[in-house]
């Protein structure tokens, strides 16, 4: 019997407006070894998870959001440093969300996924991928790009530019129990 693949997470966030177009349910992994500096979440970078938890359990929690949601954003961490994980979270959404979009972020960049054994195999299941490391000197804080050396690939016919550069820069999050969050490309512009 094989054991059910397990994501290291950071956070998730039931419904977020500033992690791509519309409605979102966000996910960070946990892990990290790029280290952009100037990072705006460093604390995603250790490999210890906050929450490890079975893909299967994660996709039930998106499926709990209904109709409330267009799509689900990953990002971290680095996701493409749990490839396995990442793969079946994106094809467990395919195959019981095909409405749901998946957009991702990563600091390393399309050449440098499709190098990797499962890369080509991840942004088959993908509708956008925003790649490249941060790049502190060249801030953007705009079209989900949070520098202007990184880039939005539309892999599917999901999604024009025009809806991903219309994504809030930021914003604030309150949850039920009181806890904060701040999230998006430059949530401290708002």
């Amino acid at each position: 019997m094989t054991r059910p693949i397990a994501i290291d997470l950071h956070a998730t966030v039931a419904r977020s407006r500033a992690n791509g177009p519309g409605t979102r349910f966000a996910i960070w992994f946990q892990g990290c070894s790029l280290a952009c500096p100037g990072c705006f979440n460093p604390t995603t970078h250790p490999v210890e998870p906050r929450e490890r938890l079975a893909v299967d359990e994660l996709v039930a929690r998106i499926l709990a959001e209904g109709d409330a949601i267009e799509g689900v954003t990953i990002s971290g961490g680095e996701p493409f440093e749990q490839p396995e994980a990442l793969l079946a979270l994106s094809r467990a959404l395919r195959r019981r969300a095909p409405h749901l979009s998946i957009l991702v972020f990563s600091g390393f960049t399309r050449k440098e996924i499709e190098m990797q054994p499962l890369g080509p195999a991840l942004l088959c299941e993908l509708d956008v991928l925003v790649d490249g490391r941060f790049a502190e000197r060249r801030p953007l804080g705009r079209g989900l790009r949070g520098s202007a050396n990184q880039v939005v690939h539309l892999l599917s016919r999901r999604y024009q530019l025009a809806e991903i550069e219309a994504a809030p820069v930021g914003e604030i999050i309150i949850g039920a129990d009181g806890a904060v969050r701040v999230s998006g490309v430059a949530p401290v512009d708002l």
